[in-house]
């Protein structure tokens, strides 16, 4: 067997180490200095830890029983019954999780570093301490072994090639490929391309109601993806269930930069993409106003495209905006902050080619800030049980890498993320005409996820700090995908309501009201309050062809 794997890895060869992008770096930190008193009560408490461990090893019938937070409880990791029915894997989790809380004590215990500095120090030692779980070494995971004398060690050769694929294209394979094509058994909601330009293809929807709004609703999604996270498999669809509750639904495709889109800026994502659209929109279907939906980095431009249509007396250009977990104010913009920096940005330019960044680089980062479900769940599947992989609509999206102009990804991070300048009013200019957000009265739809680790809720609900319209926020259950991606035939998660005014998010909480399920028809419920009216489905409201530019989901999403 060992022969076997060396020979794979002299066929394949080291050289596909330099084909891999540069995983993102933590920055180095500036010197600190320990608290003595602390340090020492961290110290104490871990070789009292330590001796307690050894003791339940050794007289578990005499020792304390191991206490386990809820988090430890619920650890995927460890759920097979190997890690506490065994001994020996038993004393080893207990001395992992031990390990791994005083570590992180003692980072808090680390004084003189800047807030930012200590994060930057959890989220390493948070990912130093998920890269050396047990659970991802072939001789301290018990269901590894078990495979391995099973399978005469098959399940390492396995692994091995995948691997060395991985390498290869370097990206970690998360679901089996080959089986979802988009048109085919994704994304394939019914629809024409009405619209192409270098930017972005607009797409319309055909109506499945015999009417429908008066009032038509484009989306936006984050051209950091692929738009079909709102039209995966029919029964997940975002998009086909707003046509059949009786939207008039256009969707935004962005383009994959390339070289052309070297020059491309954020100014071009409101004025060539949004406010284009719109526009697009309204003079397609011969109507004043339209609804409007962003998504992420999405919704953070829609927010700059209200405030310029306020500030150029256009406001009425859009009746409702829906923000699905978009930041506008990034003083609290959680683990991602991480990541923006002087350092991280020097090293992003590095890894510019032709004026775009590799989408693989994003998804790495991403990946980052959930590795133990998104790197080390996927190491310990793949390359040390050599199993085979699922089909997962949700992860071949994820897996489905988009590039980035690098101009509009630098001045992002800098202005946005490091600086904090959209909410800072007329700091950012948009086509000469300065940005306020206190200026947006446009009726807004605020959408959070509780779990969220790409936009915290906390960060999600300074939106409603800044805008000056009326404003419904909702609290959904799961992250940033989940918390979307939640139709009402699922049955799962919740959302939280509050009618009463909160000064901030821990006072909607604390009076929040919880319903079971899907926030799907609470939107729906609130577009309706707003516009009510409904015309026949017929003309214009028909997506028509009329330039040959195809069907849905068009041309722009199969690029790469």
């Amino acid at each position: 067997m060992l022969g076997r794997a060396q020979q794979m890895l002299m066929e394949q060869g080291f050289d596909l180490l330099a084909m891999v992008p540069p995983a993102p770096a933590v920055p180095a930190l500036a010197p600190a200095t320990f608290d003595p008193a602390a340090a020492m009560r961290v110290g104490t408490d871990f070789w009292a830890d330590t001796m307690k461990l050894w003791q339940r090893f050794l007289d578990p019938a005499q020792a304390e029983p191991f206490e386990e937070t809820p988090e430890q409880a619920r650890d995927k990791r460890f759920k097979a019954p190997q890690w506490r029915e065994q001994p020996v894997f038993d004393f080893i989790r207990q001395s992992y999780l031990t390990l791994a809380n005083h570590l992180l004590k003692g980072v808090d215990a680390v004084e003189g570093l800047e807030p930012k500095q200590a994060a930057q120090l959890r989220f390493a030692t948070q990912g130093f301490i998920d890269a050396m779980s047990p659970s991802n070494f072939p001789a301290t995971n018990p269901l590894v072994l078990e495979r391995t004398i099973e399978t005469k060690g098959e399940n390492l050769l396995k692994g091995l090639q995948h691997m060395l694929k991985d390498l290869g294209k370097g990206q970690m394979t998360q679901t089996r490929e080959g089986v979802f094509e988009v048109g085919t058994n994704i994304a394939t909601t019914p629809g024409k391309v009405v619209k192409r330009t270098p930017l972005y293809e607009l797409i319309q929807y055909s109506p499945t109601t015999d009417t429908v709004f008066a009032t038509p609703l484009i989306i936006f999604p984050p051209w950091i993806n692929r738009f079909y996270i709102l039209d995966l498999s029919p029964e997940k669809s975002f998009i086909r269930w707003a046509v059949e509750q009786g939207h008039t639904v256009f969707v935004v495709s962005w383009k994959s930069a390339d070289a052309t889109m070297a020059d491309v800026v954020w100014d071009d994502y409101v004025e060539r993409g949004q406010i284009d659209a719109i526009d697009s929109v309204r003079d397609l279907l011969g109507v004043e106003s339209v609804h409007t939906i962003g998504y992420c980095v999405a919704g953070t431009t829609l927010a700059a495209t209200l405030a310029v249509l306020a500030a150029r007396g256009q406001a009425d250009k859009v009746a409702s905006a829906t923000f699905f977990t978009a930041q506008v104010d990034f003083s609290e913009a959680g683990d991602l902050n991480v990541f923006v920096d002087d350092e991280q940005l020097a090293l992003i330019q590095s890894l510019t080619t032709d004026g775009y960044l590799d989408g693989r680089y994003m998804a790495a980062t991403f990946n980052l800030l959930r590795g133990r479900d998104l790197i080390w769940n996927y190491v310990t599947s793949n390359y040390l049980l050599g199993e085979d992989y699922m089909p997962f609509d949700l992860l071949h999206w994820n897996s489905d890498v988009t590039n980035l102009p690098a101009k509009w990804h630098a001045s992002y991070l800098s202005d946005l993320y490091r600086d904090n300048r959209l909410v800072d009013p007329g700091a950012l200019e948009i086509g000469g005409t300065p940005v306020d957000l206190s200026k947006v009265a446009t009726p807004a739809y605020i959408q959070a996820g509780r779990e969220d680790h790409i936009a915290p809720p906390k960060s999600v609900w300074k939106i409603t700090e800044h805008f000056a319209g009326p404003l419904r926020f909702v609290l959904a259950g799961s992250g940033h995908i989940a918390g979307v991606v939640n139709p009402p035939s699922s049955g799962k998660y919740q959302y939280w309501t509050n009618e009463s005014p909160a000064a901030s998010l821990d006072d909607f909480v604390a009076a929040a009201v919880e319903t079971k399920g899907s926030w799907w028809p609470d939107w729906q419920a609130w577009i309706e309050a707003r516009d009510g009216g409904r015309v026949k489905a017929a003309d214009a409201r028909i997506p028509k062809d009329d330039q040959d530019l195809g069907d849905a989901p068009g041309r722009y999403v199969r690029t790469r």
